[in-house]
């Protein structure tokens, strides 16, 4: 059911699960920035244009909203691998995350910033807590949809994490993965997943995650 309208101001009203969505993405930006921390919930209100009495009334405190804003995060990154793993199990599967995973690196970096600041965070005991559980939930859904585990998984987060440095420090792809890049140095050339006779190799020739 649409929002209803505020004829008066003109405007469309928001409802409170909107209002909450718009907030978590504001609070991305400025949490991106300067983590929990170093980010106060005024800025965050001013950016989404609400009161911070309002903010309050959305997440109980500041903690609650980095939390969210952290879970959101990495549901964007396992939304990312759905759909690109639809339909696909095994090696497939795992070579369509990587891909994935470059192209978010290339195009959501305030998201990237949030998970660095999340481990960050995660000094405090019940923050550490939450964020394990976030990191989980990407786990099962990598080992569900591939059928693997041990140091073929291992080796695809891994791969992962050195994505991450190398997005947040903007170093050279080339590098550490010069054999798997595509001519602008940007994506992966991955014979692998252009040639399905090749899906039975061993894991050795996975691209990086």
């Amino acid at each position: 059911m649409a929002a209803p309208a505020n004829h008066t101001a003109g405007t469309v009203r928001m409802s409170a699960d909107e209002r909450r969505a718009a907030v978590i993405r504001a609070a991305v930006t400025e949490f991106a920035k300067g983590g929990l921390n170093g980010t106060s919930t005024a800025s965050i209100a001013k950016r989404v244009g609400v009161s911070q009495p309002y903010l309050f009334r959305l997440f109980d405190d500041k903690r609650a909203l980095f939390l969210a804003t952290v879970e959101y995060a990495f549901d964007r990154v396992e939304e990312r691998f759905r759909r690109a793993t639809e339909g696909l199990t095994g090696y497939p599967a795992m070579h369509a995350m990587a891909h994935a995973y470059h192209d978010f690196l290339d195009t959501d970096t305030d998201l990237l910033r949030i998970q660095l600041q999340a481990y960050a965070a995660a000094e405090d005991s019940e923050l550490r807590s939450e964020i394990r559980g976030f990191w989980n939930r990407l786990d099962a859904f990598a080992r569900e949809v591939t059928g693997v585990d041990g140091e073929e998984l291992t080796n695809f987060f891994a791969r992962g994490m050195l994505c991450n440095v190398i997005a947040s420090l903007d170093l050279p792809r080339e590098r550490y993965f010069d054999d798997v890049l595509s001519a602008d140095g940007k994506l992966l050339r991955c014979d692998l997943c252009e040639d399905s006779e090749r899906f039975d190799e061993p894991p050795a020739s996975a691209p990086p995650a």
